[in-house]
């Protein structure tokens, strides 16, 4: 992708959000590219706790490429996961 392609992608995305957004909408860094809401939503979702499953399908690909795109949104799923499986280990499940 060349330069002149990515000045043609801003002008085209700039000119295709400008009517919606207010202005503090249109200067914030979530809409600054097209896919940054859709990217703040998967990593809203994924942080939350939804199913891996889900979350990929909602999103329109598959757990692979949920994980490979999104692993750096599971910062701490260690840590968090760890008191669960302790608890699903005392009651047996």
């Amino acid at each position: 992708m060349g330069g002149s392609s990515k000045l043609w992608y801003d002008e085209v995305w700039a000119e295709a959000r400008a009517p919606e957004p207010t202005p503090a909408q249109h200067a914030s860094l979530l809409a600054k590219r097209p896919y940054g809401l859709r990217h703040a939503a998967v990593s809203t979702w994924l942080g939350s706790g939804v199913e891996p499953q889900v979350v990929a399908a909602r999103a329109g690909h598959g757990v692979a490429v949920l994980f490979r795109v999104y692993a750096k949104c599971l910062d701490g799923a260690f840590a968090n996961a760890n008191p669960r499986i302790e608890a699903a280990r005392r009651n047996g499940r």
